[in-house]
């Protein structure tokens, strides 16, 4: 990935959150392939080295309960002094819970969704928006589901906690408008990538009699997001890329 002809390569500090799985292990490894400073975070501290490990040399991993304010604060220090200021955060927290219907939608599911996909995504926007929007490409991107396209009363509670993650994310965009109109720039943006469900080849190993119909490849997700770093901030601010077939 390149800037104008003739300009260097871009070169820029991008946290993944959520880094433990296997989509935070191909994001960090395409960030990384790009030229990009990469760090990842986890609340697991054996499970976020291991995936660094798989993403490849060069990706850092630090321990973090994203749900803790306190502590994005100090990942946000942390992750500084190793790579230096933030220009990208891509936040694949999440978690899934279903039910039969609305009635057993359990107190128990929602605590657990909404500390997943609205808590976490609270805090590392507030912690780190102010570095983003000062980012020549600042980016900031979550991922949403098609589930929201026609919310279904077994996953009620689910959808409920992507949409106001979405909505927090689409306030992020107005945000980052707002903050490029004050200093003449208009280089960050905040993008929902949305799909029906993340695919990788661990998954297919573990069950070949599966076919997982409309499911993104995880190293689909990764390109995905490469490229928003070197999308016009105008063209992809407040968007939802759709990536599911």
């Amino acid at each position: 990935m390149s800037g104008p002809q003739g300009a260097e390569p871009l070169k820029l500090t991008v946290l993944v959150t959520g880094g433990s799985g296997a989509s935070g292990v191909a994001v960090a490894r395409a960030l990384r392939d790009a030229g990009h400073r990469v760090v990842t975070a986890g609340s697991d501290q054996a499970r976020i080295e291991a995936a660094a490990r798989q993403a490849g040399d060069g990706v850092t991993p630090l321990v973090c309960d994203l749900a803790r304010l306190d502590d994005v604060r100090q990942l946000r220090n942390e992750a500084s002094a190793v790579a230096g200021p933030v220009d990208g955060v891509i936040h694949l927290v999440g978690g899934w819970r279903g039910a039969k219907g609305i009635p057993d939608q359990s107190d128990e599911d929602w605590d657990f969704l909404h500390q997943a996909a609205v808590t976490t995504l609270r805090n590392v926007s507030r912690v780190f928006f102010d570095d983003i929007a000062a980012s020549r490409h600042g980016r900031f991107a979550m991922v949403s589901s098609t589930a929201l396209d026609k919310p279904g009363a077994a996953v009620a509670s689910y959808v409920a906690a992507k949409a106001a993650a979405e909505a927090w994310t689409m306030a992020m965009a107005d945000g980052f408008r707002k903050a490029a109109t004050a200093d003449g720039g208009g280089q960050a943006a905040a993008v929902v990538l949305v799909v029906k469900a993340l695919v990788d080849d661990g998954l297919r190993r573990s069950h070949p009699e599966r076919s997982f119909p409309g499911a993104t490849d995880v190293k689909d997700l990764a390109t995905a997001v490469v490229g928003l770093f070197s999308s016009p901030a105008d063209d992809v601010n407040g968007t939802r890329l759709r990536l599911a077939p």
